[in-house]
């Protein structure tokens, strides 16, 4: 019986696909099929697949769709009890999946499952042990740049990253599925914050190891992924944040919106920050509608939603934190 459908979506990924494969394929303990979404690519992505890996299941979209309207083609044309979205440009253990699926198996109160995600330019750094959010709208990668020793423990987590993650499709089909608006970047901490506004937990698995080529699909730094990052932040807060509390802690989160976008446009030399901000405002109705289809159940109440989200950092912490990713992402990039 396949118990999970592993989605990777790719859009002219095949470098990163002939690393990602043969690991996902030496999966053991779980039995799982692999479904590829391809989001129109034009560098033989197909024709590699086809010769390569005849028995994978191959959705293929005319145009890149984004992110998240990938995985929820794959989620849509599947029925196995769990999913797991896996980035094509990942190298999963050989217990990975089965570590998820332990896990899931021993708490079934929790609904996502955060993999150890870890730098591929320097494997012994952590790229990812699930999400965090804070009361100042920051969403990051929890113990981001810290060594594998900090990130031993499970532990409760905010959300598992979708770069690789288990979900139980019985809370996906509680909360709804990724949001295809975001596109791409924050769909998943939309996500795991509509999850925790249902009720959901989510627990991170130290077990479950995965290398990872941070941002070796757009960039880092990208005009982009900052466009999309700049917009998206905007409705994730305008969606997801608890109303009550959001007049308390306004003035950190545009401090540290506007103090932020213009260090990062000078770094990038670009006004893409800005412009997603502005195409966010501009459909910002557009977003907040359509609850029904685009977020969850509030079982929860603004005062708990507030207690779940880390508190105001420090700027020394915010600066530390971007400094670490910066100087993992400054290093060659991983080769074949």
């Amino acid at each position: 019986m396949v118990r999970v459908s592993v989605i990777i979506p790719t859009w002219n990924g095949l470098r990163h696909l002939a690393q990602c494969l043969p690991a996902l394929m030496a999966q053991e303990g779980v039995n799982f099929e692999t479904v590829i979404v391809d989001n129109g690519s034009g560098d033989g992505t197909l024709e590699f697949l086809a010769s390569s890996y005849p028995t994978v299941r191959v959705i293929r979209n005319e145009r890149n769709l984004g992110f998240a309207a990938a995985n929820n083609a794959a989620i849509r044309a599947t029925k196995a009890e769990f999913v797991a979205p896996l980035n094509n440009d990942t190298q999963p253990h050989p217990r990975w999946l089965a570590s998820l699926v332990a896990a899931a198996d021993a708490h079934p109160e929790h609904g996502a499952f955060a993999s150890r995600m870890c730098f591929w330019q320097q494997p012994d750094l952590i790229n990812s042990t699930g999400i965090v959010v804070d009361r100042a709208g920051l969403a990051w990668d929890r113990l981001c740049g810290q060594p594998l020793a900090a990130g031993a423990d499970r532990a409760e987590v905010f959300g598992a990253s979708g770069g690789a993650a288990l979900y139980r499709r019985e809370m996906l089909d509680d909360i709804g599925l990724f949001d295809e608006r975001f596109f791409a970047y924050l769909e998943d901490v939309d996500l795991a914050w509509r999850a925790q506004w249902a009720g959901w937990r989510a627990l991170y698995v130290p077990e479950a190891t995965v290398l990872h080529a941070y941002s070796g699909t757009s960039r880092e730094g990208s005009a982009f992924k900052l466009r999309f990052l700049g917009r998206n932040k905007v409705w994730l807060l305008a969606k997801n944040y608890p109303r009550p509390a959001l007049l308390r802690y306004l003035p950190a989160v545009l401090f540290y919106d506007l103090a932020g976008m213009p260090l990062t446009m000078a770094a990038g030399r670009t006004l893409a920050p800005l412009q997603g901000r502005v195409a966010a405002l501009r459909k910002l109705s557009h977003v907040t509608t359509g609850r029904t289809r685009h977020s969850s159940p509030r079982r929860i109440s603004p005062q708990e939603m507030i207690a779940r989200l880390d508190p105001v950092p420090s700027p020394v912490a915010v600066l530390r934190r971007q400094r670490r990713l910066n100087d993992v992402t400054r290093a060659p990039p991983p080769t074949a």
